[in-house]
């Protein structure tokens, strides 16, 4: 690569998330991390939005900007129907951008890939992140599935570059499609840590009193396992699960009832700022029991706090630990307990595998670095 190509400033789009600035998601948090970095580097970053209301309802929603920390947003139109406002607001932002003056058009997410030989045709070059395997969740319907598999396989046809974000997805392209692919993780910031404020005026919860989740109540993320795993351990801490709905809440109806009767169980609902930085700051251990992940960030983001984390031993989460938390078999209900149950009464555990975790993360997933080597991929 020639000097004078890598010097010239980039037009770059962004699409397949929700919104930016947002949490709905891990997708919405790379999206900004990267696009706010490539602004500061001299390029030119526009993410297409959905319109319509954030999942967690619109309480949550966020006045419409035209520009956020210098990325220009644009927003698209979107059915807002479950199953259709990802599949027509990329179907939209697809079109702009092939027909807009891009450089680079970045996908995020396989069901968004449905349309990335648009841009393609018109001369973009196009990168697409995979964050996981979505046909896999348990969450969509038929249609839903064979629209993200096709998503996948568009990826795989027209994309000049495909990122992953995990090894065992990096293998799965390789296995079934025999295409290549570029391993960038995603990458986490050092956190500051918080004093219990808001979270004991909203929800009585003082330091290391409560085991901590965080994330989208979705079945793929093993939350049924954890509240029969907390249900049969003895101990006054509480289980705190910290996030909104995704689509519908008949899921998260399904966990209230399962939850029913044991008084320990908060559900805080959807969280952000200054609430979820008291979370991650105060927490006792912090729990992830996943049967499928892309990377998971509030795994990254836990960590960043300097917390002992329990957690399933599927390649996704037990690659990016490493030795450095607790690890239980995926599904396994029993091994759950019994691995609750050792961090409860093992308090100099805890805090050893804590006291290195921070360092340990911040160091091996940074994001400069890995807006650079995403900028490096832009280029070739």
């Amino acid at each position: 690569m020639s000097k004078q190509k890598k010097e010239r400033k980039l037009k770059i789009a962004m699409l397949g998330h929700k919104r930016v600035p947002s949490r709905e998601g891990g997708i919405e948090v790379v999206v900004e991390e990267l696009a706010t970095r490539m602004v500061r580097m001299g390029h030119q970053v526009t993410c297409y939005n959905r319109r319509g209301h954030h999942v967690s309802g619109k309480n949550f929603d966020i006045k419409n900007k035209k520009y956020y920390k210098g990325i220009h947003l644009k927003r698209v139109f979107t059915v807002e129907k479950r199953g259709l406002a990802a599949m027509s607001s990329s179907f939209f932002a697809a079109i702009r951008i092939a027909f807009g003056r891009y450089d680079v058009a970045h996908f995020h997410a396989e069901g968004p890939c449905a349309m990335i030989w648009l841009p393609k045709l018109l001369g973009k070059r196009c990168i697409a992140t995979i964050h996981g395997l979505d046909h896999q969740r348990a969450k969509w319907g038929k249609f839903a599935q064979w629209y993200i598999l096709l998503g996948e396989k568009m990826a795989v046809k027209y994309a000049d570059e495909i990122i992953v974000l995990s090894k065992g997805v990096q293998s799965y392209f390789w296995e079934n499609y025999r295409r290549k692919t570029i391993f960038i993780p995603n990458g986490v910031n050092k956190a500051e840590k918080q004093k219990t404020n808001e979270i004991v005026r909203k929800f009585g919860l003082v330091k290391n009193d409560y085991i901590l989740y965080v994330g989208r109540l979705v079945p793929e993320k093993g939350l049924v396992y954890l509240i029969r795993a907390f249900k049969m351990i003895h101990t006054t801490k509480k289980l705190v699960i910290a996030g909104g709905a995704s689509d519908t809440n008949e899921f998260e109806d399904e966990l209230r009832k399962l939850a029913t009767g044991d008084e320990r169980i908060i559900f805080t609902g959807f969280v952000q700022g200054k609430v979820l930085e008291e979370l991650y700051s105060n927490a006792y251990i912090y729990v992830l029991p996943s049967d499928l992940e892309g990377m998971p960030l509030s795994l990254l983001e836990a960590m960043s706090y300097g917390n002992c984390c329990l957690v399933s031993d599927i390649e996704e989460c037990s690659a990016v630990v490493e030795e450095n938390a607790i690890i239980f078999r995926r599904g396994d209900i029993s091994d759950l307990k019994d691995k609750l149950q050792m961090a409860i009464d093992s308090e100099n555990l805890v805090n050893m595998i804590g006291s290195v975790s921070a360092e340990f993360i911040c160091n091996k997933y940074n994001w400069d670095d890995i807006t650079k080597k995403t900028i490096d991929l832009y280029y070739q």
